[in-house]
């Protein structure tokens, strides 16, 4: 089984490839870097949600990279998990199928 972690870098490569040759994308990077900044809601409560939605799109590089970014955050496991059992309620079995990934990435983090 591939690493988590391992496959996020990985496909970093080329998103940022992808990034760079799209001059498009710089404004979306600098607007996502605007949304994650600390409002009425702080940054670990954003990556929370963040963890949930991407579980709830299926995109296996959010979870993954949601993940990592909620513990850098500040998440605890128990909090990583009760995000990840609110989008296992909103998308039933699809996303629970899905959670693997959350748990072997806070494996490899060295959170569970």
């Amino acid at each position: 089984m591939k690493k988590q972690i391992a496959y996020y870098e990985e496909t970093a490569v080329y998103r940022d490839k992808f990034d760079s040759g799209l001059p498009a994308m710089a404004y979306f990077s600098k607007f996502r870097k605007e949304v994650y900044k600390d409002g009425a809601l702080n940054l670990k409560v954003k990556r929370l949600i963040a963890l949930a939605v991407g579980l709830q799109s299926g995109c296996t590089r959010c979870v993954i990279g949601q993940t990592k970014d909620a513990v850098k955050a500040g998440a605890t496991k128990e909090e990583i998990l009760e995000a990840v059992s609110v989008a296992v309620v909103m998308g039933g079995t699809a996303v629970s199928a899905e959670t693997w990934r959350v748990v072997k990435t806070l494996e490899e983090l060295g959170k569970w």
